[in-house]
């Protein structure tokens, strides 16, 4: 397993529990494209019963993730179609990666988790949020939209709930994300630690291999999110990202001015 990441800290216990750290604390963690390369290659890299039985995932400073990072999506407009799709892919890929990681994967989220954060969410088996932290879908706010994180967004929430914050960027604490099924459970700063011991310690009794297998098993019965789903949301993402709304909307946050629809 790889550790000399540049946007990760990655540290594994005596009793292997990795502790996943997205490391870019003066970025709110934002997922750079160094990030979204890192992420996919400690998933894809990682075995099964090689002596991790759990992974919890964390950020460093003071959010979780503050979703994609504004300058490689304002890159991404500016690229030509090609380079928007083989961007889109990466990130499209490493949220697969991560869904389809053969073990446990805790979410400790804290502070922030907004935009790709919230898809970040949504992959984990469980989350544990801090009583204080803001979520939200909000892409639309930009112009763009919650594409290569939908489906694992959906398959969290179930559409009915994720439609009431999929489309209007509301930003919602740590007790309505329980409502929608993103959030386990919610804990303070004296209890936080033990909420994440507390969801650790049962994988620490059972069979790795078999716990890789009854994940698998769980996914494949849920929604199906296979490449035909994945190629769609990357086709919609470029779509989007070449719009004027898109243009409009970036340039407007960079500029510190509200976009002309608020």
């Amino acid at each position: 397993m790889k550790r000399d990441y540049e946007t990760l800290d990655l540290s594994l216990d005596d009793r292997g529990v990795c502790y996943l750290t997205l490391n870019l604390p003066e970025k709110r963690n934002a997922l750079s494209a160094t990030m979204i390369d890192e992420l996919t290659e400690f998933a894809t890299t990682f075995k099964a019963g090689a002596g991790t039985r759990v992974v919890v995932m964390r950020g460093a400073g003071k959010v979780f993730c503050a979703g994609g990072d504004l300058k490689w999506m304002q890159a991404q407009i500016a690229a030509d179609r090609a380079t928007r799709i083989v961007e889109a892919t990466k990130l499209a890929q490493m949220l697969r990666a991560l869904n389809e990681l053969p073990a446990p994967l805790i979410g400790q989220v804290h502070g922030g988790c907004f935009g790709g954060g919230v898809g970040m969410a949504s992959v984990c088996d469980t989350v544990i949020a801090h009583s204080d932290t803001k979520f939200g879908l909000t892409e639309t706010r930009l112009g763009i939209i919650p594409a290569t994180i939908g489906p694992y967004v959906i398959a969290r929430m179930g559409e009915g709930r994720a439609r009431r914050v999929f489309m209007n960027a509301e930003i919602f604490g740590s007790k309505k994300a329980v409502e929608l099924g993103l959030v386990a459970q919610i804990a303070g700063d004296d209890d936080m630690d033990a909420a994440v011991e507390a969801a650790v310690f049962p994988y620490l009794n059972v069979a790795p291999l078999a716990v890789a297998e009854a994940k698998a098993l769980a996914r494949e019965l849920g929604p199906t999110i296979d490449e035909a789903v994945i190629t769609r949301t990357i086709g919609r993402l470029a779509d989007i990202w070449e719009g004027e709304e898109a243009t409009h909307g970036i340039d407007a946050f960079f500029a510190k001015q509200k976009p002309r629809w608020q």
